[in-house]
């Protein structure tokens, strides 16, 4: 554990691997999209539903090359380098963002309990039906982010697998030309579909605690930019194939990778095997679920100078089930909040914010510059 000039403590031990960040990018974030998006992509967008997606992977993957491209320029972590330039102005970057991956994780806590209700449960759950999940939660949290890669690591079996033998359930039933014509959405509403999903498409934010506590090394950069198309790219067939099997009936269809393949004629022989699959992805799902908060204790830590996180993750998880449990009945008023008012909040600290890093590599130049002269 080293101690920056900021008097702020930088846990060398909390370093992730490039291949991890990768593994992250490519199999957990494209799990946030399989629930509300689709449906509401498909609700405002129709069949043009891929061109907001695109959009968001498009700014995502620009604002992701740019962290890369800072993390690149040193030795030394972001999180190292942004101490000593900022000194005690850190904490206050560290409060905001310890803030802001709360916020963050208001949507997907609510829509996980939704979802867990929906699809675990064939008759009414109990009150506290949902509470194991804010058990594992602190388990989770209080771990360095080495377990973040280290979840990422095991993602690759729990996602691609049951990814594609969905897909393989669903393809026979969809029909691919209700997509067509491309570009059949009023412009206006395509704007709307991509205002109203900017919370499921804030990735690169995700990705800034792991990019912040890792080393760089030479061809990182090329490896988790296509670790982050393979992501797109799975999320793209599966909004293609989602809204060739339900059409006009998709916005409807709420936990939309729970239903795909119910419509798979095995089913009615052998039964639901699909919901095997269903419940490998919720796995992935979890762990999505916990990664914002898990930040959020890291970030405290790190403002505490201490890496006992037991008491933080007992606390947070312990104020996620109270919070979940008095406000999921205000689930609408939330997504409503979210999505229709809100969505800027996204757009400053999630992907303006962080291209502000730019500036450590202007100054660092400058500071070379004062050298030579």
């Amino acid at each position: 554990m080293t101690k920056s000039r900021s008097g702020l403590f930088t846990p060398d031990n909390d370093v992730v691997l490039g291949r991890q960040i990768c593994f992250f990018a490519a199999f957990l974030l494209p799990i946030a999209k399989f629930l509300e998006a689709p449906s509401l992509l498909a609700k405002y967008a129709a069949g043009d539903l891929l061109v907001p997606a695109a959009l968001h992977f498009l700014l995502q993957a620009g604002v992701l090359t740019a962290l890369l491209f800072v993390v690149s320029k040193s030795e030394k972590t972001l999180c190292q380098r942004l101490e000593e330039r900022l000194g005690r102005w850190a904490v206050i970057l560290y409060l905001v963002y310890a803030a802001y991956y709360l916020f963050h994780a208001i949507l997907p806590l609510l829509d996980l309990e939704k979802y867990v209700y929906a699809a675990f449960f064939d008759t009414a759950p109990t009150t506290f039906s949902f509470g194991f999940f804010f058990v594992l939660t602190a388990f989770v949290c209080s771990k360095g982010l080495k377990s973040v890669g280290r979840c990422a690591d095991l993602c690759l079996f729990l996602f691609v697998l049951p990814f594609v033998a969905l897909l393989l359930m669903t393809v026979f039933q969809a029909d691919f030309t209700r997509l067509l014509p491309i570009f059949g959405t009023k412009f206006g509403d395509t704007v709307y579909a991509f205002n109203v999903t900017t919370p499921h498409f804030s990735d690169a934010i995700l990705l800034l605690p792991l990019l912040a506590n890792y080393r760089y090394k030479k061809g990182d950069a090329p490896k988790i930019l296509a670790g982050y198309s393979v992501g797109a790219v799975c999320t793209f067939l599966f909004l293609a194939t989602f809204y060739a099997v339900y059409s006009s009936i998709a916005p409807r269809e709420h936990y939309a990778f729970s239903k795909i393949a119910q419509y798979f004629p095995a089913l009615s022989v052998v039964g639901r095997i699909d919901l095997i699959f269903v419940y490998l992805l919720s796995v992935v799902l979890f762990f999505y679920t916990c990664m914002p908060l898990q930040y959020a204790v890291d970030l405290v830590c790190r403002l505490s100078r201490t890496q006992r996180r037991t008491i933080f993750a007992a606390a947070l998880s312990v104020g996620g089930f109270i919070f979940t449990l008095f406000c999921n009945k205000y689930y609408d008023r939330f997504y409503a909040l979210f999505s229709g008012k809100l969505w800027f909040v996204f757009w400053i600290f999630a992907d303006a914010i962080p291209l502000l890093f730019l500036l450590l590599l202007r100054k660092k130049a400058r500071k070379k510059e004062n050298e030579n002269v």
